[in-house]
């Protein structure tokens, strides 16, 4: 029993914990790392704390601060913006996304990473092919000026947008009288 009683007490007890010791090679304590982890976090809030225990001294800190502050609320309500411009006026609102389609796609890849730098999140991109990119953006160009000039001839305000053109039978449709029946029964009772 002795022997026993030894090999056990070398593995599990008597100062040192050969079997705990062995597996902590390979991995962390959970307790010790979440002790870390609390320390790492409480230190960051100390360091944080101190950036702004300094109070603001002149107008230009107090500038730069405001122009901080400027971008998250510029972006949503740029965006809300956008759809009420598309309910008040959809024909200005199509234009203005006509031209939008021009942009290539690595510009928008470029806007994605700024954006994304600037609101915390580290986003790589990936490589591009640009002057790919660039030839099938351009390939749309045709079809964005044809969609430009079908808008804007859909505009009421321009001039001659109730021309039929050479089509006779469009031009005498539009001045023939159509039925209009409470106007034939007022006709018929005023006889």
């Amino acid at each position: 029993m002795g022997m026993i009683e030894r090999m056990f007490q070398l593995m599990f007890g008597g100062g040192g914990n050969m079997v705990r010791d062995t597996v902590e090679v390979f991995r962390e304590n959970a307790e010790a790392g979440s002790q870390r982890g609390a320390q790492v976090q409480m230190q960051a809030m100390r360091e944080y704390g101190q950036e702004f225990a300094i109070p603001r001294q002149g107008w230009f800190d107090r500038f730069m601060d405001g122009v901080n502050r400027l971008p998250r609320p510029a972006l949503a309500l740029g965006t809300l913006g956008l759809f009420v411009a598309a309910m008040i006026d959809p024909l200005w609102f199509s234009q203005r996304m006509q031209g939008i389609a021009l942009v290539p796609e690595p510009m928008w890849w470029l806007l994605g990473v700024i954006v994304s730098f600037y609101f915390g999140a580290r986003h790589q991109v990936k490589s591009q092919k640009f002057q790919r990119e660039i030839v099938g953006t351009m390939a749309h160009v045709p079809q964005v000026m044809h969609n430009i000039k079908a808008l804007k001839e859909l505009r009421a305000e321009s001039v001659g947008v109730a021309d039929s053109g050479p089509d006779v039978r469009l031009s005498v449709a539009s001045i023939a009288p159509d039925a209009n029946a409470a106007l034939d029964a007022w006709c018929k009772r005023n006889q």
